[in-house]
């Protein structure tokens, strides 16, 4: 019988010191969480947020020490830390006004990080725990009304890489159709200067087809004049016959020559 009773007395035992552990913890982090609330309301947030960290340490469990960790966090500005800490904790809280809490200290930091849609998400479920919080129904129009002006500005940001997409699309197309019309207007140029260089050099072969013909005219000419009698020209007049007709060959001979140098074609150079 003793033995028995010893063997139940053990576990009894164990339970009360573990009871006894337990709640000393729970006194120390109450403590804690005392300490961490006057430092808050007194705006020592850092060292608020020190004190809700050991009554955490003493007991992981408290949702006080938890939802008031988030609060210090987020008077310090560290908005994503905060976003985390309220996100782990609504998922922990079984009372709704507790999650209206903490749903609405979670939009309030999403609406610090310009997340405006899942801010009016945070501000919705903290209103279907407490419909009668208005301060959580201005904070869920303000974050309706910037989600709006989000999403405008978003469009038009689209619209206008759009437009400047359009633009780019239109000055390519302008500069091919430059490049066309160029290419066009340089084939035209080729073609002239091509035209012109047919034509001089058809002129330059109608100008010594005029050289060659000449002195077949000229004999022609000669072979029509009546030839006069030697016998009624004196030694003088001879002479100035001949000086006369050597004249008239050398002023031919200069137009020919004047001819065929208006003629002569000027390389032209390429404008690549």
């Amino acid at each position: 019988m003793k033995y028995f009773l010893i063997i139940l007395c053990i576990p009894f035992t164990l339970f009360s010191q573990e009871k006894k552990k337990d709640e000393k913890l729970q006194r120390q982090a109450r403590e804690y969480i005392r300490q961490g609330n006057k430092l808050y309301n007194a705006a020592s947030y850092a060292d608020a947020e020190v004190a809700f960290k050991k009554a955490l340490e003493k007991a992981p469990e408290s949702k006080k020490a938890s939802y008031n960790l988030g609060n210090a966090v987020y008077q310090q500005n560290r908005n994503k830390e905060a976003i985390k800490q309220f996100g782990e904790l609504e998922k922990t809280l079984k009372s709704k006004d507790a999650k209206a809490e903490a749903y609405h200290n979670l939009g309030n930091s999403l609406m610090n990080e310009k997340q405006y849609g899942p801010a009016v998400d945070a501000f919705k479920k903290a209103m279907r725990n407490n419909p009668k919080d208005d301060e959580t129904r201005y904070n869920l129009a303000l974050a309706q009304e910037k989600l709006k002006e989000q999403q405008k500005k978003d469009d038009q940001k689209k619209d206008d890489k759009k437009d400047d997409k359009n633009k780019d699309k239109n000055k390519d197309n302008k500069d091919k159709d430059k490049d066309k019309k160029k290419d066009k207007d340089g084939d035209k140029d080729d073609k002239k200067k091509d035209d012109k260089k047919d034509e001089d050099k058809k002129k330059d072969d109608k100008g010594d087809d005029k050289k060659k013909d000449q002195p077949k005219d000229k004999d022609k000419d000669k072979d029509q004049q009546p030839q006069k009698r030697p016998s009624q020209l004196s030694p003088e007049q001879v002479k100035q016959l001949l000086e006369a007709m050597n004249n008239e060959e050398n002023k031919t001979q200069k137009k020919l020559n004047a001819k065929k140098a208006r003629g002569r074609k000027v390389k032209q150079q390429k404008d690549w």
